[in-house]
C-alpha cells in the first residue's frame, strides 16, 4: 500500500488542532465517517481520531478523479486528505476543509458495508462489535476523556512528591473478601487476579513516605448492575502519617483537580457527549461531609416520603440504590465517613471514640452515580489486626508480610483507591460503565 507523504505546501496537521492552520493547506490522515451530496457539491465528513471535520467539494473546484473518488467513497473507507482550512461558525468545530485532493487508502467494499451505521443500535449489537463502535464521536470522545482523567490523575500525585509503585496483579490471599476473587493456578499453589493494590503499597508508603499505584483490578462478583464492571482500573494513594481527616482532605482536592482539568482540556469531548457541564463547573471545595448515620437520617426521610421504596436497615451496608439517592441530595461529591465496622474490610482503624465504627470514608459522586472513591485510616495495631484476620477466616501465614509493617516502624497511615471507570461514568454523565473502557468486561461478556 503506498501512502504518499504530506507536500511541504500541505503540512501534515490533525482535525483537533485544525484552527492554527486557517487559510492554510494541510493534509488529514483519516477515515470518512459520512457523507453527502447536493447537486454538484459532496459534504464528506472526516475524523482521523482527535476530532471529525466537515469537507466541501464542488464538483468544478476540483478534478473529476477527485470528485469521482470522494463521491464513491464508503463510510469507514482510509483516506489522505489535502485542503484549505476555512472558518465557519456554522461548521461543528468551528471549521471546514476545502478539498483539493484525495488519496483512497483502502476503501470499504459495498458488497460489505461498514456495520454500525448512523441508525439505531441495540446494545447487545454494539458490543458486540466493540472493536467498531469505538469510532463513532460520541464513543471516542468518551475515549479522550477517560485518557484525560487518567493523566490528571497522574499529574495530581506526580506534582505532590507521590511515587508511583506498582503492586502485584498476582496474589496469594484475598484483600477484601473471598467470595469476588478470580482463582488462577500459579504452579503448584493457588493464587487470584487482584482485588486491590492498596495492601502492598502500604509496604511501598512505609519505604517512600507518599506512594501511589494504578493499575488494573478485578472483582468476581456475580452483579450485572450499570456500576460493576469484572476488570477496571483503580489509582490508589498511601500516605505515612495521613488521618481519616488528611485522607478527606487529599480526596477533595483530588476529584476537584480531575474535573477542573477534564473542563480546560475536554470541554469539546464533553459537548460531543451531550454532558451537561454546568454541573461539572459545582465540583468545588468544600465537599460536604455526613457520617454514615446522617446517611441512613437520609434514607429513612426519603422512606417516610415515598421516595424509597424499602426502609434501610441500620448496620447495614449501602448499596447502589441507596448510594445513588444519597448523592443525589447534593451538587456536588458528598463523603459519607465513619460506617460500622462490621460491614468494611478487616484492615480499617476503629474510631477511637466509637470503636464499632470504622474511621473510612466513601465518596458519593452527585446527579446519583454513587460511589467513586473508597478510603479508610488503616489499622495500626498489630495485635487488632492480627485477631481482625482469624475473624475474617483468612490465613495468618499470608499476611505474614503485612502485620510486619505494624512491627517495625508502624505509623498511622491512610488510602483510597478511586475506580477510573466509575469516575468517567460520572463526568461523562453516561448511564453505564460499559462505554468507560475500551473493551469491557463484565458478567457474560468476555468478546471481543
Amino acid at each position: 500500500m503506498d501512502i504518499q507523504a504530506p507536500t511541504k505546501t500541505a503540512p501534515l496537521a490533525t482535525i483537533a488542532e485544525i484552527g492554527k492552520h486557517d487559510g492554510q493547506s494541510v493534509t488529514l490522515r483519516g477515515w470518512l465517517y459520512n457523507l453527502r451530496e447536493s447537486g454538484k457539491l459532496l459534504f464528506p465528513i472526516f475524523r482521523d481520531g482527535t476530532g471529525t471535520i466537515q469537507g466541501v467539494v464542488p464538483k468544478s473546484a476540483v478534478s473529476p478523479e477527485v470528485f469521482d473518488a470522494v463521491k464513491h467513497l464508503t463510510q469507514e473507507s482510509s483516506v489522505i486528505v489535502t485542503g484549505k482550512v476555512r472558518a465557519d461558525k456554522r461548521a461543528p468545530g468551528g471549521y471546514e476543509l476545502d478539498v483539493s485532493d484525495v488519496q483512497v487508502v483502502q476503501r470499504v467494499p459495498d458488497s460489505e458495508p461498514f456495520p454500525i451505521s448512523l441508525k439505531e443500535h441495540g446494545v447487545d449489537f454494539l458490543m458486540e462489535h466493540r472493536h467498531l463502535w469505538m469510532r463513532t464521536p460520541r464513543q471516542a470522545a468518551i475515549l479522550r476523556t477517560r485518557a484525560e482523567i487518567i493523566k490528571a490523575a497522574r499529574d495530581f500525585f506526580d506534582e505532590r512528591g507521590f511515587t508511583l509503585t506498582d503492586p502485584p496483579i498476582l496474589t496469594p490471599a484475598a484483600c477484601e473478601g473471598t467470595s469476588t476473587l478470580f482463582p488462577v493456578d500459579y504452579f503448584d499453589d493457588q493464587a487470584y487476579l487482584t482485588q486491590s493494590g492498596q495492601l502492598y503499597i502500604e509496604a511501598t508508603a512505609m519505604a517512600l513516605g507518599k506512594v501511589y499505584s494504578f493499575g488494573p483490578t478485578f472483582r468476581a462478583e456475580k452483579s450485572k448492575t450499570r456500576r460493576h464492571l469484572t476488570e477496571f482500573w483503580m489509582v490508589e494513594p498511601e500516605v505515612a502519617y495521613a488521618t481519616l481527616d488528611d485522607l478527606m482532605h487529599l480526596a477533595e482536592e483530588f476529584i476537584t483537580f480531575i474535573v477542573t482539568r477534564c473542563l480546560e482540556k475536554r470541554r469539546a469531548d464533553l459537548k460531543t457527549i451531550e454532558r451537561d457541564v454546568s454541573k461539572l463547573e459545582n465540583i468545588k471545595p468544600p465537599f460536604p461531609r455526613i457520617t454514615y448515620d446522617e446517611a441512613v437520617e437520609i434514607l429513612h426521610k426519603g422512606h417516610a416520603e415515598g421516595k424509597l421504596e424499602t426502609k434501610f436497615e441500620r448496620g447495614g451496608d449501602f448499596g447502589s440504590p441507596d448510594e445513588t439517592y444519597i448523592s443525589s441530595q447534593f451538587d456536588r461529591p458528598v463523603m459519607v465517613h465513619r460506617y460500622p465496622a462490621a460491614v468494611k474490610a478487616f484492615y480499617m482503624e476503629p474510631d477511637p471514640q466509637r470503636p464499632e465504627l470504622a474511621l473510612c470514608v466513601d465518596v458519593l459522586a452527585p446527579e446519583g452515580y454513587g460511589e467513586i472513591i473508597g478510603g479508610s485510616q488503616r489499622m495500626g495495631s498489630y495485635e487488632l489486626l492480627l485477631k481482625r484476620i482469624h475473624e475474617h477466616g483468612l490465613p495468618e501465614s499470608a499476611f505474614k508480610w503485612y502485620l510486619d509493617l505494624r512491627k517495625f516502624g508502624g505509623v498511622p497511615h491512610s488510602g483510597f483507591g478511586m475506580g477510573i471507570e466509575r469516575a468517567v461514568a460520572w463526568i461523562c454523565g453516561l448511564e453505564h460503565v460499559r462505554e468507560t473502557i475500551p473493551f469491557p468486561r463484565m458478567l457474560h461478556r468476555i468478546y471481543p
